[in-house]
C-alpha cells in the first residue's frame, strides 16, 4: 500500500488526475495564445523598433505615457470612453430586462417566437454593414433623414460636421444592436424562476405587474449584477468597430465621438510608434481591471452570490 499523501491538494491531483488530464490541453492554449503574448506590455516601456524586437529595442521608461499624459487629449477620450460605456450598459440592461418581462408575460406562441427572431438579428450584421447604411440615412443632401425633414419643411441636420449629434446616435445603434440579444440571456433567467411563486402570489391576490416588481425582478437581481460586472471589465473599451465604421476620421467629429481605441488605432497609423500606442492601451486595460475589482467588491457586499470572485 503506498503512504497516505499528507497534502490535500496533492490528494486531490492524484485522485481527480484523469479529470485534470483533460484540463491541459485548455491550460496549454490559454498559456500560450493568452499569457506569453502579455510579454509585448514591456513595448509601452520601450523606443520599440521591429527590427530589434523586443529585446533589442531601447529601454525609455515612462516616456511613452508622458507623450499621452501632457496633453488635454487623454481627458477628452477617457471622459467620452466612460461615458458611452455607462450608457450602453444602462439603457441596455434597461432595455433588455423590459423586453425579456414583455415577451415573457405574452406567453409562447408563434408571435413571440417571430419577435425573439427579429430581435436578435441585428446582432449578427456586422458595423461595417450597419456603417454602409447609415451613410444612406445621414447624408446631408441625399440622405433619408434630411430628404424627409426637407418635405416636412424643417431644418436638415449636417449629421457628419456637428459633433452634437452623434452621441444619442451612437447609444440608439447600440441599443438597436445588442438590447434584443441581452433580452435572451433575460429571459433564459426568467424562465429559471419557479412558477409556483406566482401561483401562490396570484391566489393572494397579486396582480401581473405586482408579480413583476415583486418576483421577477428580485429573482433577477444576480443575473443583472453578473452581466453587470462582466460588462465593467469593457468600460474602457473603446468600441473601435462600431465608431470607427459610422464615423470613421472625420475631424470635425473627435470631440465627442473619439474614444480610446479609435485614439490608439488612429495614433499607430499616423505616428508609426508602437510603444506609445501600447502605452495606452497598458494604460486603458489597468483602470479597466481596477474597475472591475472595486465593482465586485463593492456586489459582493451587496450580494455574495452575484460577486464574480
Amino acid at each position: 500500500m503506498s503512504r497516505k499523501i499528507k497534502s490535500a491538494g496533492v490528494r486531490d491531483l492524484v485522485y481527480n488526475r484523469y479529470l485534470y488530464a483533460l484540463a491541459v490541453p485548455a491550460v496549454l492554449f490559454s498559456i500560450i495564445f493568452a499569457y506569453l503574448p502579455m510579454i509585448g506590455v514591456s513595448i509601452a516601456f520601450m523606443d520599440f523598433n521591429p527590427i530589434k524586437g523586443i529585446f533589442g529595442s531601447e529601454w525609455i521608461g515612462f516616456d511613452n505615457f508622458r507623450f499621452f499624459f501632457r496633453g488635454q487629449a487623454w481627458v477628452q477620450i477617457t471622459l467620452n470612453t466612460v461615458l458611452y460605456n455607462i450608457s450602453f450598459i444602462v439603457t441596455g440592461t434597461l432595455m433588455s430586462l423590459t423586453l425579456a418581462i414583455m415577451l415573457t408575460e405574452l406567453g409562447r406562441n408563434w408571435l413571440v417566437r417571430v419577435m425573439q427572431s427579429i430581435m436578435i438579428l441585428p446582432n449578427f450584421i456586422s458595423w461595417p454593414i450597419i456603417g454602409l447604411f447609415t451613410v444612406a440615412f445621414f447624408t446631408a443632401d441625399t440622405g433619408v433623414i434630411n430628404s424627409l425633414l426637407n418635405r416636412l419643411g424643417w431644418e436638415t441636420i449636417a449629421f457628419y460636421t456637428d459633433p452634437e449629434v452623434w452621441p444619442p446616435i451612437l447609444v440608439l445603434m447600440n441599443l438597436w444592436k445588442t438590447a434584443g440579444f441581452g433580452a435572451i440571456v433575460y429571459m433564459a433567467a426568467i424562465v429559471g424562476i419557479d412558477k409556483e411563486l406566482y401561483e401562490a402570489a396570484r391566489i393572494d391576490g397579486a396582480s401581473r405587474l405586482s408579480c413583476i416588481f415583486r418576483i421577477t425582478l428580485p429573482l433577477l437581481r444576480s443575473t443583472v449584477v453578473l452581466l453587470f460586472l462582466l460588462s465593467m471589465g469593457n468600460i474602457f473599451g473603446g468600441n473601435l468597430d462600431m465608431i470607427y465604421s459610422l464615423v470613421g476620421d472625420n475631424t470635425f467629429l473627435f470631440r465627442t465621438t473619439d474614444t480610446i481605441d479609435t485614439y490608439v488605432f488612429r495614433a499607430l497609423r499616423t505616428s508609426g510608434s508602437m510603444g506609445m500606442t501600447q502605452a495606452i492601451a497598458l494604460y486603458q486595460s489597468v483602470v479597466g481591471f481596477v474597475l472591475v475589482v472595486v465593482a465586485n467588491k463593492i456586489a459582493s457586499r451587496i450580494d455574495k452570490d452575484s460577486a464574480l470572485f
